[in-house]
């Protein structure tokens, strides 16, 4: 049993004491300006925090297509070790923090709403969730720390304060005029950065008691300020404080003071009118979103009334509270919608100032198949999956029909939606340059914006994983089932031709992974590394002698005979060299091979990838018959044979994934496709 003093000493070690008081500090006026002397940074809008707190985690630079391409770390989420990551988005995320960066320095995007857009699943909201915590999380850090301020007013006898329900700036009890010469300073301390700008004028309650106190002490500024108390704000979500969120409730129940506040009828006894800023409740989401950042989920299903408060806050940077004047607000409104509703907004005409005052950035789906396998490999992996075996290529086939479903058929006959999928991915394809690529690209309007969503692959590998005849488990075809059985009630598919094109696509994928695993098994089967370091050693000899007209000596023999063309071409012909290139690649070869011997350096078959391939293709054509692997399919298979299929199911285990079930099954699939006689070319 724990000891008291064991539990708080463990309570000690794992708490930081010293940032909680950090946290904690408060100070007056004048020490809150000594701070902001120091490091100006804290006076910085909401718009300069966020991007601040964006590049704080750096950002990576490379190129694609020719085109240079900035990853901004932050959507790695490292906050929580990349639970919430974004994958594939690197294009339109620089594009939103480009809005961001532009709003920061005041261009004019600091008064639009900004606004992603793309279908169901795209990740607009994970984006938005993700800025929501890293604000949070930058507030708590010494370089992302911010302050406001309370009233201490002597009302009843006892000394009392009342925090300005806004979390506004202190800075913003400086008259306009001093507050801008001040702002010009600290901006030039902080060496070429953005201009500092703290706008507009106190909230209806802190003009109160400015006001009250102003009158007490005779228009004395500097008496008032002795009233007022700083302290450090942590922005907090679940506490409502600079992190708003708002999403539509049916028509009947919205009301426009969910966003704006509302009267506090029970104080308006003690202060004798509606109009008395201390008898309003500033809890409206832009107030408590103030400082920080507001989403608004489904922004487009909002009422009309709704829409027009966000002209306002987004334009003007103020909204009207009921029975007071404009209130100016600072911070960030971001939007998130689906296409359809978009598609509205465009058609509607009464809402043309709501789409003049709004930045779109688009959010599609992946069209890139290594970060769709990324997705789902978050969710699905040894960690998380516990007592089912994933079989190899399963999620990734999974992944890869769900890209295919996104992308548009190639108007170049000689191409397939499947070299088109690789070619996106980043492979070579003879024929096809980077430009080809762009050129397909910019053809495919709708790419992206189209096609099945991550949830509904994420919710079917889910059935295949928790249906209970897949014990130990789980492979490719279960999956594929599992989403064609699925397409038959899937709510989303428009018609019966969509949901005959997507099945058609399985059939594609499933043709895909008959091909990567017959060569696996035919890599296993040929993983005998010394027989091909043999082979590639006679291949080698004979080819050295055909390219300097020479002849070679028989080992066996010890007569000098002609090179063995037949063998050469044996192992050629298996990547596809034809006869007229033949001179063409065997001088390659011993050009490479030169290459390597002026520098010192050994041959290695492995590091001519085309090469290694023909070799291991014709050790597995040698061995193939020997190992008799379409004998599984009788299941009549003498021991020789059974311990030569040993061997090769202990090699897909170990280079490849394996277990003994998924490596059995990959070989009995394997052994059927051979007994049909329908083996291809790989």
């Amino acid at each position: 049993m724990l000891e008291l003093s064991r539990i708080y000493n463990l309570i000690e070690k794992s708490t930081d004491f010293a940032r909680y008081k950090e946290l904690s500090w408060t100070g007056s006026f004048n020490d809150y300006l000594t701070l902001v002397t120091e490091n100006p940074r804290a006076c910085r809008n909401a718009y300069q925090r966020l991007y601040d707190m964006i590049m704080s985690y750096g950002t990576v630079d490379y190129k694609l297509m020719k085109e240079r391409i900035v990853h901004y770390n932050f959507f790695d989420d490292p906050l929580d070790g990349g639970r919430d990551a974004v994958y594939g988005l690197d294009k339109p995320l620089q594009r939103l923090v480009g809005h961001i960066k532009s709003a920061a320095h005041g261009y004019g995007t600091e008064r639009r709403v900004l606004l992603l857009h793309g279908p169901v699943g795209s990740a607009k909201s994970t984006c938005v969730r993700l800025l929501k915590k890293g604000i949070e999380r930058y507030s708590r850090s010494p370089e992302g720390a911010l302050y406001t301020f309370r009233w201490i007013v002597d009302e009843t006898g006892d000394r009392g304060s009342h925090d300005c329900p806004m979390h506004e700036d202190p800075l913003r009890l400086v008259p306009e005029e001093s507050r801008r010469k001040i702002l010009n300073e600290l901006s030039q301390s902080m060496e070429g950065a953005y201009p500092l700008q703290i706008d507009g004028t106190l909230c209806p309650f802190c003009r109160y008691y400015c006001s009250h106190f102003l009158k007490k002490y005779h228009g004395d500024w500097s008496r008032m300020i002795e009233h007022i108390q700083v302290y450090r704000l942590p922005l907090s979500e679940k506490d409502r404080i600079g992190i708003g969120t708002f999403q539509p409730k049916d028509e009947k129940n919205q009301d426009s003071t969910e966003l704006t506040g509302d009267v506090n009828y029970r104080k308006i006894a003690e202060y004798g009118s509606d109009s008395d800023p201390r008898a309003f409740n500033f809890d409206g989401e832009f107030h408590v979103a103030n400082r920080g950042l507001i989403e608004f989920i489904e922004v487009l299903k909002l009422d009309v009334a709704f829409l027009y408060e966000l002209l306002g806050a987004s334009q003007e940077h103020s909204i009207k509270p009921k029975k007071f004047a404009q209130t100016d607000i600072d911070l960030v409104i971001i939007g998130h919608t689906n296409e359809p509703e978009y598609r509205k907004l465009q058609n509607n005409e009464l809402m043309e100032a709501f789409r003049d005052r709004t930045v779109k950035v688009d959010i599609p789906y992946i069209t890139t198949l290594t970060h769709e396998i990324q997705i789902y490999k978050k969710d699905f992996n040894k960690q998380r999956v516990r007592g089912k075996h994933i079989a190899p290529h399963t999620i990734d086939m999974a992944a890869m029909w769900a890209v295919l479903t996104r992308l548009e058929p190639p108007k170049k006959a000689q191409l397939s939606l499947m070299q088109k999928l690789k070619l996106y991915d980043g492979k070579t394809m003879p024929g096809f340059t980077e430009e080809n690529v762009k050129e397909l690209q910019s053809e495919g309007k709708r790419e992206g914006l189209d096609g099945i969503s991550p949830r509904y692959i994420q919710d079917k590998i889910s059935n295949a994983l928790v249906n209970e005849e897949n014990s130990t488990c789980i492979n490719p075809f279960m999956v594929l089932n599992e989403l064609e059985s699925g397409l038959k009630h899937h709510s989303l598919i428009a018609n019966e031709e969509q949901r005959k094109r997507f099945s058609e696509l399985l059939a594609v994928v499933k043709e895909e992974y008959e091909d990567i695993v017959k060569n696996e098994v035919q890599r296993a089967i040929s993983a005998d590394e010394e027989a091909v370091a043999k082979l590639c050693a006679n291949y080698v000899d004979n080819v050295k002698a055909y390219t300097q007209r020479e002849k070679v000596k028989n080992k066996y023999t010890g007569h000098d005979e002609e090179p063995d063309e037949r063998l050469m071409r044996s192992i050629e012909e298996k990547i596809e060299i034809p006869e007229s290139r033949k001179d063409d690649f065997r001088r390659e070869i011993m050009n490479y091979i030169g290459a390597l011997a002026v520098d010192g350096k050994v041959f290695d078959y492995k590091a001519n990838p085309r090469l290694q391939k023909a070799l291991e293709l014709k050790i597995f054509e040698d061995q193939k018959d020997s190992i008799k692997l379409t004998s599984l399919v009788s299941n009549v298979v003498d021991r020789d044979t059974q311990d030569k299929i040993d061997v090769v199911k202990s090699r897909l285990i170990k280079n490849f994934g394996y277990d003994d079930v998924s490596a059995t099954d990959v070989l009995n699939y394997v052994a059927s496709i051979f007994a049909r006689g329908d083996s291809k070319k790989t």
